[in-house]
């Protein structure tokens, strides 16, 4: 059983807060401006991993609890079977914002969230994203590869020993599931200055649209050709039955 959560209703629902506090819950602003985030894509073909980083650095308060936001395109999906199998086998806790058709091409398929929950038991933590390439139409220009570009994900922390954080410039609080069982909301403090990465991209092969036409034409073609020899053959070696006296 899988269990999504409502874009609308559960994330970036904002609070106008305008007390000023360095120091949220142990979240102050010297140790936030240290922490940083990076992405990588790893393996080739349809079949990738999206690495993300996460440097909390030294100094990071206690029951501290992070969470990634993604966006991810239409281009590509995410395996919601694959999850579950992780989660089992490495403790990857992953919530999806919703269902995923996993055979729709990319021109039928939307952008999705995913929320990441990370286990923070050390100052950098690496989480990998097992992610998929749709299919996509083929290419009438002769053009061989899409560019499917991912872009960093968001980064909202809170604390567990926390029952109200503060906003404070240039960070803003945002509502999300506590827990990836979505149960309930916590308020959580997204960071502001992680941007500056350029989003990753992935090459998807394309199909050679110009060569539709010929390819019909060789089928058909090879078709008749072989129903020709086929009943050739079954008019000059087949054994026929009408002569045979019936008993």
């Amino acid at each position: 059983m899988f269990v999504f959560f409502s874009t609308c209703t559960v994330y970036l629902v904002l609070f106008g807060s305008t007390q000023a506090d360095e120091n949220s819950c142990g979240l102050s602003m010297t140790w936030l401006e240290t922490v940083s985030v990076t992405m990588d894509v790893s393996k080739n073909g349809f079949h990738r991993d999206l690495v993300t980083t996460v440097d909390f650095g030294p100094g990071f308060p206690d029951g501290l609890e992070a969470l990634l936001v993604h966006r991810l395109p239409s281009g590509i999906y995410i395996d919601q079977y694959q999850l579950a199998s992780l989660k089992e086998d490495t403790g990857l806790q992953v919530l999806l914002g919703s269902a995923v058709d996993l055979e729709a091409p990319a021109h039928t398929s939307e952008e999705f969230l995913v929320l990441v929950y990370l286990a923070l038991d050390q100052g950098i933590l690496k989480a990998t994203l097992p992610i998929h390439g749709r299919y996509h139409k083929p290419s009438l220009a002769g053009k061989r590869f899409e560019l499917v570009e991912i872009k960093l994900p968001k980064l909202i922390l809170r604390t567990d020993t926390c029952t109200q954080l503060i906003s404070f410039p240039p960070y803003k609080m945002v509502d999300a599931p506590c827990t990836v069982h979505n149960l309930s909301i916590c308020q959580w403090l997204e960071i502001q200055h992680l941007q500056e990465q350029d989003p990753v991209s992935l090459e998807i092969p394309l199909g050679d649209g110009s060569l539709v036409e010929p390819v019909c034409a060789g089928t058909l073609l090879v078709t008749l050709l072989c129903c020709v020899i086929l009943s050739r053959s079954i008019w000059m070696h087949g054994v026929f039955l009408d002569n045979v006296i019936p008993i």
